[in-house]
């Protein structure tokens, strides 16, 4: 997504990547996501960039809470991978956003969001489920502790059966070639499957290349990207049906992108390409660490850790001023998330309702401010305060206050 991202005038934005090589003093090619509930207004060229950038996963709204840090979101033009506009409803918690705004008031903890972008991965069947993910479309996808689920799937990893089309949130971690997955949700009306991915095993003859598990066929593709080769990141869409064990590519998403330049700049997300402590790629964004300060130390910043990195955006490249290690065990439990929003399905038996995409269960909460649980109804707005459930599909409020 980008200005940092832009790709061109008619074809704006596009989001989270997996690089797979860093080669500093060139571009890096890198992918990005999509997705959104509502019908896309027609394509409009995003603003030219300006201000600081942020990327990561959406935690909270009140407005847009990302990486710790509150925007506001009421002026913002809201973008899905394709460029298409979309409305601020369409942002679900755990989704993956690029957000260009204002300069941040760290000590406060707050900026404005002039343009905000967000996307998927995949969209396909489930293949197979096991204990700790599931698989679609010939790839691996681990839920963790953090993974959103949204309300259509209660249940959690439980509610996923074999043929159901989800869409999945995620970053590639190239070091155990998996999805992470930020947010699940079930995409039942899709009328076509989306893969992002790396090609391998090329085949210019036959038209087919495998991305993971899965072998493409783009012999009936309305366009391809001359940047087609082994080693590429890309974004396919696909029929929904396969052929002699063949997914048929309809089209090649735009994968190609350039940043603006940004005076602060922050991201969160997995190390997806690396060469040394001090030059890696945080989800396709190339970083360059060599004057950075590292509060754990180098020794940890390896392919596929988790990372959050502080700095600036010149020529397309993150000058690093501040690295920092996420420590595994403590995410998940404990993080506490915030909702803002419009209550509905109210269920006063089961003391939950729906909030954003998201089941909210008050059954202990220990706090009401501004009203009571008697006062709760449907249309109700409300700010919810509390922990996802270890099933990712509840959001167990500690505090309820209404608005």
């Amino acid at each position: 997504m980008s200005s940092p991202s832009l790709r061109s005038s008619h074809r704006p934005a596009r989001l989270w990547a997996a690089a797979l090589g860093v080669v500093f003093a060139a571009t890096l090619v890198a992918c990005g996501g999509g997705g959104g509930s509502e019908t896309p207004s027609s394509v409009t060229p995003p603003p030219a960039a300006t201000g600081s950038y942020t990327s990561g996963a959406i935690s909270g709204f009140g407005s847009i809470i990302v990486n710790g840090v509150r925007f506001d979101d009421s002026g913002a033009q809201v973008f899905d991978d394709d460029g298409n506009r979309r409305g601020s409803d369409d942002l679900k918690l755990g989704a993956h956003v690029e957000i260009e705004a204002s300069r941040i008031d760290r000590s406060g903890g707050s900026g404005t969001a002039s343009v905000i972008r967000y996307g998927s991965e995949i969209v396909g069947p489930v293949t197979s489920v096991s204990a700790s993910g599931f698989s679609l479309l010939g790839q691996t996808v681990e839920v963790t502790s953090t993974t959103v689920f949204d309300d259509s799937l209660a249940g959690g990893l439980a509610a996923l059966t074999t043929g159901l089309v989800v869409e999945i949130h995620a970053q590639w971690d190239a070091a155990r070639s998996v999805y992470v997955a930020s947010r699940i949700e079930d995409k039942l009306n899709a009328t076509s499957y989306k893969l992002r991915g790396t090609v391998a095993n090329l085949d210019t003859t036959a038209r087919t290349f495998n991305i993971g598990g899965a072998v493409l066929n783009y012999g009936t593709a309305t366009t391809v990207p001359t940047t087609l080769a082994n080693g590429a990141w890309v974004r396919v869409n696909l029929q929904t049906t396969a052929s002699n064990g063949q997914w048929l590519v309809s089209n090649f998403g735009n994968e190609s992108r350039s940043r603006g330049d940004h005076s602060e700049a922050e991201v969160k997300g997995i190390i997806t390409a690396w060469t040394s402590a001090t030059q890696f790629s945080v989800d396709g964004l190339a970083v360059d660490a060599s004057k950075a300060s590292f509060r754990e130390g180098t020794a940890g910043v390896v392919l596929g850790a988790r990372v959050e990195v502080e700095g600036a955006i010149v020529n397309g490249v993150m000058v690093a001023t501040k690295v920092h290690l996420e420590d595994q065990s403590s995410r998940g439990r404990g993080e506490d998330y915030e909702l803002h929003g419009t209550v509905s399905a109210l269920n006063t038996t089961a003391k939950t309702f729906s909030l954003r995409g998201l089941t909210v269960s008050y059954s202990t909460t220990t706090t009401w401010k501004d009203g009571s649980e008697s006062q709760l109804a449907n249309g109700s707005r409300v700010e919810v305060k509390g922990d996802l459930s270890s099933d990712g599909a509840t959001l167990t409020a500690s505090r309820i206050e209404f608005e």
